[in-house]
């Protein structure tokens, strides 16, 4: 790059101060009185207590059965979870989801409308729930301030609420996927119970391929369609619908003919940094392919024989990986790093089980071995669902939840099913909160939309902004371009999300070499989201917009701007200051604040409304010297990231943005109105809703660029005043970087 190259600051933690919030809120207003829950809800919980005792005891393990408590739409925040009311009733929840309900009575002014709320799974013996119908026949049992008066209402779950997609089904044996609730006390007879209930409805359950996920657990079932009803009452089952298909080969996805190209010449220099390790799993590659020298195939246990088109598919993901779009006639670059490619595809055709028989191919490569890097671009044939967590999605997210790792997902291509139905919606797995949901481009030029065939949003709330971000995966046009799979004939073509998703994982690789082991995944994340260019697209869309495929964009600070990563941890409870490095002698003009926070959280796929159990909460303090008044501790807030931009209303009535693991925003002040900013940032937890999981800090990676319209030396200015503490960031290796057209 001619002239100075600005390179990217880093270690902005060591500015990061811990502070103590002013205390504040009030107690909310109660929608019922004691007495008023108490008629309202005495019917109900008969009604639903007559449905329990109607039930075969086969249907009910030890004696046990599930209930559905809709929780009072104003009354929805982890703070408010009844869990002692459930326990001083012999009841445990279990699991929740989301729903929308029009209270009979709220708070506010006007008559109530529908809202969002959340629905909780608990379980106990059918006595407890007697015992609190009995309870409920007394006036006096329940004194003001009950948990009670938070309740809208009670009822047992029909088999309606159980099934997915099952309408319409032929009259033959079907397989299903059927999840079940597996409170750890009760785990081993609930599946002992289940696998005996499904042989007396006719059915069977194939426990060996089942799949266990954070109180769940994930299995085929053979069964015939009119036998869904009688299945559906196992009281512990969640959801049933028919198996998805696993989702390999789009059409869209197979090489291109578009005439004869111009040979790509092959380099013949080892990996830019070898200690990278990186993951693809896929098709398989050929035999003694050209990138033999970068990328190893490797069959995973148990797989089968190759199919050609496997092998072509995963050719063209791990050339993407290795090189990204290529340009006919000239030489690919010098890879990163190098890739194993694991084989979890095999020739078994209709393979019923595939799509389970691949995840747990994946799982177990990932348990044995650490990655830095992993892609997918293939999963389940399923846009994803709002108020249930696919296995996928849950194992992966587990998976990813510790920040080890970076993983890219392919988002889909079907964007161009119909809208209004979901069925264009984001793909299973790319509703991952830890993975990097990666859509398709349709161009590598200046002006660029989204390709027609790339999966749309929203994602599921928490992880409302889905895909992530866009990269280029090619048109009929404009198609993506791949070295040849035997070395000889001309270069490959194809288009497809599952190439956007690889060449984004390149790029991340690619800062990694460049900076070396000094940025960890979330900070790699974080420079993904904030690099990415936004355009006119809308964020349902585009995410957060489309990643650059050169290294100088996240690398080197662009002109009259400087730009710095913090990367650090929060424990639980607290609230961290972290400092925007304006220095104070910058003071024409206008400064534009872009500010990207990530973090990994553990996840809980019991509870899809509330699928995330970390969250941190910025807020922006503009001017170190201006008070609310004179008693405030703190300075005046400002708003900054504003969740009205891509939330809608009734997720923001709830509160849904303060969950979500990416906040992303750029806003622009005069400088004269910032004096020492800063972000004060807390860290919720939910956690306690996870059994058996301790609640433990987060880490966060936080990406500021700062860019003043006056001040052309603002870069040297941060890197004066802040000496000491932050610190440019070195290339490690030699990486050429280049200026884009």
């Amino acid at each position: 790059m001619a002239g100075q190259r600005n390179f990217l600051l880093g270690h902005g933690e060591r500015l990061v101060e811990r502070v103590t919030p002013a205390s504040g809120g009030t107690t909310p207003e109660l929608p019922y009185t004691a007495e008023e829950a108490r008629q309202r809800l005495l019917p109900q919980v008969r009604t639903a207590v007559e449905t329990f005792d109607s039930l075969p005891a086969e249907a009910c393990p030890s004696g046990k059965t599930v209930g559905l408590v809709t929780l009072h739409p104003q009354w929805i925040a982890k703070s408010y979870h009844p869990a002692d009311f459930l326990r001083d009733n012999g009841l445990s929840y279990i699991g929740s989801r989301g729903a929308k309900v029009t209270p009979e009575k709220w708070t506010r002014q006007g008559e109530p409308v529908e809202l969002e709320t959340t629905e909780l799974f608990v379980s106990g013996q059918r006595e407890s729930f007697s015992h609190l119908v009995e309870r409920l026949e007394s006036p006096d049992a329940f004194p003001e301030g009950s948990p009670l008066q938070r309740v809208e209402a009670f009822r047992a779950p029909a088999a309606l609420d159980k099934q997915r997609g099952v309408t319409s089904l032929p009259h033959s044996s079907s397989l299903f996927e059927v999840g079940l609730h597996i409170p750890s006390v009760d785990r081993d007879a609930i599946v002992r119970s289940f696998q005996r209930w499904a042989r007396v409805c006719g059915a069977s359950a194939d426990f060996g391929r089942s799949i266990p996920v954070s109180g769940l657990i994930f299995m085929p079932v053979a069964a015939h369609a009119e036998e869904l009803d009688e299945l559906s009452r196992f009281s512990f089952l969640r959801v049933i619908r028919p198996m998805p298909k696993l989702r390999t080969l789009h059409p869209m996805e197979r090489s291109l003919p578009v005439g004869a190209l111009p040979p790509i010449e092959v380099p013949d220099e080892p990996v830019v940094d070898s200690s990278i390790r990186m993951a693809i799993f896929d098709g398989g590659l050929p035999s003694n392919g050209p990138m033999s020298p970068w990328a190893q195939s490797l069959d995973v246990p148990g797989v089968g024989a190759a199919m050609e088109e496997g092998t072509d598919h995963g050719h063209m993901v791990t050339s993407a990986a290795l090189f990204g779009s290529l340009t006919p006639g000239e030489a690919a670059p010098r890879p990163f790093n190098s890739v194993d490619h694991y084989r979890i595809l095999d020739d078994v055709e209709d393979d019923p089980y595939a799509l389970y028989t691949a995840l747990n191919r994946i799982r177990d490569v990932l348990e044995e071995k650490n990655y830095d890097f992993v892609n997918l671009s293939l999963g389940p044939e399923l846009p994803i669902e709002d108020d249930e967590v696919h296995p996928w999605t849950a194992v992966l997210d587990e998976y990813l939840s510790h920040g080890q790792t970076f993983m890219t997902v392919a988002a889909g291509n079907n964007g161009n099913h119909d809208w209004a139905s979901g069925n264009a919606r984001v793909q299973v797995p790319s509703d991952c909160v830890n993975a990097l949901a990666v859509g398709s481009a349709n161009s590598r030029l200046k002006n660029w939309d989204r390709a027609g065939y790339s999966a749309i949003g929203p994602g599921r709330s928490p992880g409302l902004v889905k895909p992530d971000v866009l990269s280029f995966g090619g048109t009929q046009y404009e198609p993506f371009i791949f070295l040849p799979s035997n070395g000889t004939d001309a270069p490959l073509s194809a288009i497809g999300t599952s190439f956007a998703a690889p060449a984004t994982l390149r790029m991340a690789a690619g800062i990694r070499a460049h900076f070396g082991g000094h940025i960890k995944p979330l900070g790699l994340r974080a420079l993904l989201v904030h690099c990415a260019e936004r355009g006119d697209m809308p964020v349902e869309e585009a995410g957060w917009g489309r990643v650059p495929d050169q290294l100088d964009a996240f690398v080197i600070c662009p002109a009259n701007s400087v730009r710095v990563l913090y990367q650090g941890a929060i424990e639980p409870g607290q609230t961290m200051r972290m400092p925007i490095p304006l220095p104070e002698d910058v003071k024409t003009g206008n400064v534009e604040i872009s500010a990207t926070y990530c973090i990994n959280s553990p996840t809980d796929s019991r509870s899809p409304s509330t699928y995330t159990a970390s969250a941190i909460e910025p807020v922006f303090r503009p001017h170190a010297e201006k008070f609310s008044n004179e008693d405030s501790v703190h300075p005046k807030t400002d708003s900054f990231f504003r969740s009205s931009d891509f939330l809608p209303e009734n997720d923001l009535r709830k509160g849904a943005h303060k969950w979500e693991t990416t906040k992303h925003r750029t806003l622009t002040k005069r400088a004269s109105s910032l004096l020492r900013p800063v972000f004060d940032v807390k860290y919720h937890s939910r956690i306690e809703q996870l059994v058996g999981i301790p609640t433990e800090k987060v880490e966060y990676a936080l990406v500021i660029t700062l860019t003043s319209s006056r001040d052309v030396d603002i870069y040297n200015k941060v890197v004066r005043t802040y000496s000491g503490r932050l610190e440019i960031l070195q290339p490690q290796v030699e990486i050429p970087i280049t200026v884009q057209p």
